[in-house]
């Protein structure tokens, strides 16, 4: 379905029924084009003249696989197009990606949340987009439909820069984000910290995923934001922890080799670079602890 608009924002806008639908609509346009699902990020930033104005606008949201959210063989399927309020009330992403749960949560208001989906949450490459540092966090493998086929990326590979992604978006979108599902032992958790003036962006962002091996962290990953241009794992401070119970004194240690990790800047619209590294040390301590806490939740069959 087409329509055409008169406003100087775009000049057409396709609503694809199918992936091939709206590869043959971007890669066909006119002049410039882009996919769009909520918009709630896009079209924004083209009222306030932040983004140029597009050709074609193609809207992802009537496509089938992009709603997908379901378990296959051992795998969460999240489609590109769920509202992140879908996502915030669905059981299955509390079981086995909990991090994206919270974070989705934490997304905008309501309204927000009922239009906003994962898939412009990413594409978008803001380095402190709460479900993308979610995902990363999980490890997340992110599927992508272009002209050439279908093919999946771990998510750390799309991101080059603030809002900058490896992502065509003239001819290519994302489709779905594949999870590992949660095994016994495992968890994840995401927290962030926020002006409270009502700003909505975040001073920092952090999400966790643990793996338990008795008294001790078996394996971990940790990603926060914004730690620079693109999001980050905090490698270093993994090593630290895995192998070793979260106890005081090993906590201690990984709050200081956030310091040497992580290099925040000061923003004049989030924090100083002073008080993000002492919130640093806050969240880190409270997700590794809830993560940990956690992991003794028995697995959902």
């Amino acid at each position: 379905m087409e329509s055409t608009d008169n406003m100087k924002l775009w000049s057409k806008y396709v609503v694809a029924q199918s992936i091939s639908e709206a590869l043959d609509a971007l890669n066909g346009a006119e002049g410039s084009s882009c996919p769009i699902s909520g918009g709630t990020d896009l079209l924004l930033e083209l009222q306030q003249g932040r983004h140029s104005s597009i050709h074609t606008l193609v809207d992802l949201h009537k496509i089938p696989e992009l709603h997908y959210l379901e378990v296959q063989d051992g795998t969460l399927i999240i489609g590109a197009a769920v509202p992140a309020s879908e996502l915030v009330d669905s059981p299955l992403v509390w079981e086995h990606a909990q991090a994206v749960a919270e974070a989705c949560g934490l997304i905008g208001g309501p309204q927000v949340r009922n239009t906003a989906t994962l898939g412009g949450n990413v594409a978008h490459a803001l380095p402190a987009a709460d479900g993308m540092i979610a995902l990363v966090a999980l490890d997340a493998q992110v599927e992508i439909a272009s002209p050439e086929g279908i093919r999946s990326e771990p998510i750390l590979d799309l991101f080059k820069g603030p809002g900058k992604s490896s992502l065509a978006l003239n001819r290519e979108f994302i489709t779905r984000f594949f999870v590992s599902t949660r095994k016994q032992d495992q968890s994840s958790a995401f927290g962030r910290i926020m002006r409270p003036q009502g700003v909505a962006l975040p001073i920092i962002n952090l999400a966790v995923w643990m793996e338990r091996d008795d008294d001790r962290i078996k394996d971990i990953r940790i990603a926060v934001g914004p730690s620079g241009p693109v999001p980050m794992r905090m490698k270093p401070v993994e090593d630290c922890l895995r192998g070793l119970p979260p106890d005081p004194d090993v906590l201690e240690r990984a709050k200081k080799l956030v310091h040497e990790t992580v290099s925040f800047r000061t923003s004049p619209m989030r924090a100083s670079a002073e008080y993000r590294h002492d919130l640093s040390d806050v969240l880190l301590v409270d997700q590794v602890e809830r993560a940990w806490q956690q992991t003794m939740r028995k697995r959902v069959a």
